[in-house]
């Protein structure tokens, strides 16, 4: 009865009898003991508010979103980003914090990341009581506990310097994963996967990332592994992790330096140390020849990358997320052109994701809602009473 709650707006017993399938004595019963335990509300009664005149009059109920915040937390390797919600993932405040890589250790993170969590409560009117869940999201594979594995220079380790352990010790829910991974959660609960239970979200701006629903469930492997893009070393025609802004900039430098830029190309007036995956995907979009043609290549080589993944998962959709989305139309364009020679299943549709580059912050949040959701009625904040 709780999950129908969670969904709907304001609504009667004969609402959850329809949906639910329960008595209308039973009905009523756990109503009133939802409303007891704070996750409910009763309003007024359908009488008066003018939408009842005869006979026994209503009694309407509605969630209260607003009976605990969630905490969606983006650990990136240059910036933090906290964001608090409502249980219904509705944004009530948002903080930020730039990551100095020269001092980026374990230990660091850990105090920043905390810092700026408490920092968001206070500043918003709240403290850490308040909290039902959090889930934060880390550039490193993630197991089921949260854990990630010792990497050979130890960068995981360092990402995610024990985040559950930190956040568990006050947080009554707590729920760490890959960034890329609560990319596809963003995208499947609002995003270009709505209603998709086979794709992959491809974060592809500096790095390559990819989080991976089959069967409607999200993969993540023994160690957090799955889908981990170092296996792109090793493909021919991808040679590498790097994302699609990465080798945009470095093919358009490459070309600045060869002086074979064509001579209307806007990339040809810039300074080479000016020149980004933005600005190259962004000239790209506004048809600029010599931007085209650098997008062309990077989209061959995409092709490649969406044939791999489609014929290791099966996929009906790659979804290219992220801040680098908004100027990869021209991109996907050629990896459309290029797809049908890579792989022998059916291809699968490539699009551009429009939840922007917040999109692993959106995931946090929908993964903590998730995490509340689930665990709600055995939280202490919402004990039955006696």
């Amino acid at each position: 009865m709780l999950g129908f709650a969670w969904d709907v707006d304001v609504f009667t017993v004969s609402d959850v009898l329809d949906a639910v399938g329960l008595t209308r004595s039973t009905a009523i019963d756990v109503l009133e003991e939802l409303v007891s335990r704070g996750l409910l509300i009763e309003l007024p009664n359908a009488r008066a508010v003018g939408e009842y005149s005869k006979g026994r009059p209503a009694r309407r109920f509605a969630f209260r979103p607003d009976a605990a915040l969630v905490v969606g937390v983006d650990a990136g390797r240059a910036s933090l980003t906290v964001t608090l919600a409502d249980l219904r993932g509705d944004s009530v405040a948002v903080r930020r914090l730039a990551v100095d890589r020269a001092h980026d250790s374990g230990e660091e993170r850990r105090r920043a990341a905390a810092g700026l969590v408490d920092a968001a409560l206070t500043d918003a009117g709240f403290s850490r009581s308040d909290v039902a869940a959090l889930c934060i999201g880390v550039p490193a594979p993630v197991n089921a506990h949260g854990e990630s594995p010792a990497h050979r220079d130890g960068f995981w380790r360092r990402m995610n310097p024990e985040f559950g352990e930190l956040f568990g010790a006050w947080a009554p829910l707590v729920r760490v994963e890959n960034d890329a991974s609560l990319a596809a959660v963003a995208e499947r609960a609002v995003g270009a996967a709505v209603g998709c239970d086979d794709f992959v979200a491809l974060m592809a701006g500096e790095r390559l990332g990819a989080g991976v629903c089959v069967d409607g469930r999200l993969l993540r492997g023994a160690h957090g592994g799955a889908a981990e893009m170092v296996a792109f070393d090793h493909v021919n025609g991808v040679e590498g992790a790097w994302g699609l802004g990465h080798r945009a900039a470095a093919l358009a430098r490459a070309a600045h330096a060869e002086a074979t830029l064509p001579a209307s190309s806007a990339l040809r007036a810039m300074d080479p140390a000016q020149i980004d995956g933005k600005a190259v995907l962004g000239l790209a979009k506004q048809g600029d020849p010599g931007a085209l043609d650098i997008a062309r290549q990077v989209g061959e080589t995409l092709a490649v990358i969406a044939g791999v993944l489609g014929s290791l998962f099966d996929s009906t959709r790659i979804i290219v997320s992220g801040a680098v989305a908004d100027g990869a139309g021209p991109v996907i364009d050629a990896a459309v052109r290029a797809l049908p020679q890579e792989l022998d299943l059916p291809v699968p549709e490539i699009v551009a994701s429009t939840l922007g580059g917040d999109i692993v912050s959106v995931g946090a949040v929908c993964a903590a809602v998730e995490a509340a959701r689930a665990g709600a009625l055995d939280l202490p904040a919402f004990a039955a009473a006696g």
